[in-house]
């Protein structure tokens, strides 16, 4: 509110963003449908027991919180109820758009609103993309309480939030969205007076494959079925079917199954194609997964796998490469996650092949099962505590890098298992240098 020259008040404009008043037809239908209280949340139970921090948040607590998940999954639609659930005003700024101007000016206001009695909730969108700078500023206002923060993001705020402002609020947690959660939203939208009223009927097989497309986003979901919706009205039919849904998306509904034998088969397929090095059929599985919308961070984990049991040390850095395309899912989610795991994809299926480090850590693993143990040669054992030396506990140990070429010529394993080999290299890729480099330090440490 402001004043102008004769003391008068004037309300100030509502600043209520993307989540002002939903109840207009021209709004999308993803507008539209957003719950109006906790209770017509669908998923997230863990977050909404009674007592719960959401509970408390939405009945006018000024603890500030972040909220951390997958798109779709309900981080907006959690602040739009709490914005209509309490008389506190209400303001919602993008961290993709608002600079530090901007979240000065915010915050100011807020400090005039507290003066006359009122409390602020700040909703910040995106708060992974404010620089340091921009997140110091909302520090203060936090820990003071001059507002309450709702932040919403798809990176974990471990590494794109500052501590001192993570510390000072609750971290929640979103879980994404099954199968069952975006049909009971499919449900609502279509006879819901704010969704479809009735008007339209969704055949048995377009829902289904609604629900693959959707990916477990609500946002997706509804925003397909509102466009199918319209094409249906367009063809003069009342009935959604598998055809009105993939002209609507402009893609084919692909054949894919993510709790049958498809997931099993495509996937199968998919690591079977990196592993033969068949990098066109291996990004034509990822397409049909990514399509289907399996779960980005399933793939980057099997990606992840995959590049230690069939690569290992031929290719060191696609390890690197796959877990650095995981993280990037993990911030960025999709549809952008399709670029760094086609990356991922097209360096593990390239890169030489090699099964020796798998097959090293489960031949010493047999051993360690079967009994073939032994005890730590002396000189190997720790020496540092008292009554060590008397023991003879690291008597006669050499020193690695006292010794030519930084290797001590000594006895390592344990006398039962001397001579065990478990690594032994492959002649592919980096492991052919690896080989040659393994005889060379066989041959030293027997040297005496």
């Amino acid at each position: 509110m402001e004043e102008d020259l004769f003391g008068n008040v004037t309300p100030e404009p509502a600043r209520h963003g993307s989540l002002g008043a939903a109840d207009h037809a021209q709004l999308p239908l993803a507008v539209r449908m957003r719950p109006r209280s906790l209770d017509e949340i669908v998923g997230q139970q863990h977050l909404l027991a009674p007592g719960s921090p959401l509970r408390r948040l939405a009945d006018g607590d000024t603890m500030s919180v972040f909220l951390w998940g997958p798109p779709g999954v309900g981080k907006t639609t959690i602040a739009a109820v709490v914005s209509h659930s309490t008389d506190r005003r209400f303001v919602e700024i993008s961290a993709v758009t608002a600079g530090v101007r901007e979240v000065r000016a915010e915050l100011d206001t807020a400090r005039r609103e507290l003066a006359r009695g009122r409390s602020t909730v700040l909703f910040v969108d995106e708060v992974h993309r404010f620089s340091k700078t921009q997140q110091d500023v909302l520090l203060p206002a936090v820990e003071n309480r001059l507002v309450t923060l709702i932040a919403a993001t798809t990176e974990n705020p471990s590494f794109s939030v500052i501590s001192p402002l993570l510390s000072r609020s609750l971290l929640l947690t979103l879980k994404p969205l099954t199968e069952d959660d975006i049909g009971a939203l499919i449900d609502r939208a279509l006879a819901d007076e704010r969704g479809l009223a009735g008007e339209f009927t969704l055949a048995d097989a377009a829902r289904g494959a609604l629900l693959r497309l959707a990916g477990g986003d609500a946002r997706r979901a509804l925003t397909y079925l509102e466009e199918a919706a319209a094409g249906a009205r367009a063809h003069g039919t009342d009935t959604i079917d598998t055809g009105i849904i993939s002209a609507a998306v402009d893609r084919a509904a692909v054949r894919y199954d993510r709790d049958g034998d498809q997931h099993y088969d495509v996937i199968s397929a998919f690591i079977k194609s990196v592993r033969g090095s068949d990098v066109q059929a291996a990004l034509h599985y990822l397409a049909r997964m990514i399509e289907a919308g399996e779960d980005p961070r399933f793939i980057a984990r099997r990606l992840i796998i995959l590049a230690s049991e069939d690569i290992g040390m031929a290719a060191p850095s696609v390890l690197q490469t796959a877990v650095a395309a995981a993280e990037a899912v993990a911030m960025i989610g999709m549809p952008e996650g399709r670029i760094t795991l086609a990356h991922a994809t097209i360096a593990a299926a390239m890169a030489p092949k090699s099964n020796a480090v798998i097959t090293a850590i489960e031949a010493a693993l047999a051993d360690v099962r079967a009994g073939r143990i032994g005890t730590v040669p002396p000189h190997l054992r720790d020496a540092h505590y008292a009554g060590a030396k008397g023991l003879g506990h690291g008597a006669g140990y050499r020193y690695a890098h006292d010794h030519p070429h930084g290797v001590a010529a000594q006895q390592y394993l344990p006398d039962e298992l001397e001579g065990a080999r478990y690594y032994q290299p492959t002649e592919h890729g980096n492991e052919a240098a690896l080989a040659e480099r393994l005889a060379v330090l066989e041959q030293l440490l027997k040297a005496e």
